[in-house]
């Protein structure tokens, strides 16, 4: 599936993070960051958290929430936001929300092909609409490219 179209309505959800279930639209009226990655503890993924996490007061400071989402449990959610100290809850999708918001797909490794998680990262307006879609996402410097275009906007 695709990522959502700018300006569609973002698809709403409900899924278990770090600090309880969240769904999506019970967070209209403040923007949010939804930043998907493959897996907790790996180096590009605790080096794009570690940025989002230096960056989250001055997100908040704009009304933005962070979170980030893959398809971890739980457990592994604590244990990673633990030990990297991040301010901000983690997703774990156990349901079909990597889908939905297009970051599963084919991804190939070594001339192996294989379905996983790829890096996006969507921002939602106040409106609960797709405001912005980066996709594909370069770990490094992604957080403050994301930051800069909310404060541009």
């Amino acid at each position: 599936m695709p990522t959502p179209p700018l300006g569609s309505l973002a698809p709403d959800f409900t899924a278990p993070t770090d600090e309880g279930a969240i769904t999506l639209s019970a967070l209209r009226g403040h923007r949010v960051v939804l930043y998907f990655y493959p897996k907790d503890s790996t180096p590009a993924c605790t080096l794009e958290a570690q940025e989002f996490a230096a960056l989250h007061t001055r997100f908040a400071a704009l009304g933005v929430r962070i979170f980030g989402v893959s398809k971890d449990p739980v457990r592994s959610h604590l244990k990673f936001r633990a030990k990297e100290c991040l301010p901000f809850p983690l997703i774990a999708d156990e349901a079909d929300l990597c889908e939905r918001y297009g970051s599963w797909r084919k991804k190939k490794l070594y001339g192996r092909e294989y379905d996983g998680i790829g890096r996006i990262t969507v921002l939602v307006g106040a409106d609960g609409r797709v405001e912005q879609v980066w996709d594909p996402v370069r770990a490094k410097g992604h957080a403050a490219e994301v930051l800069a275009h909310i404060e541009a906007s």
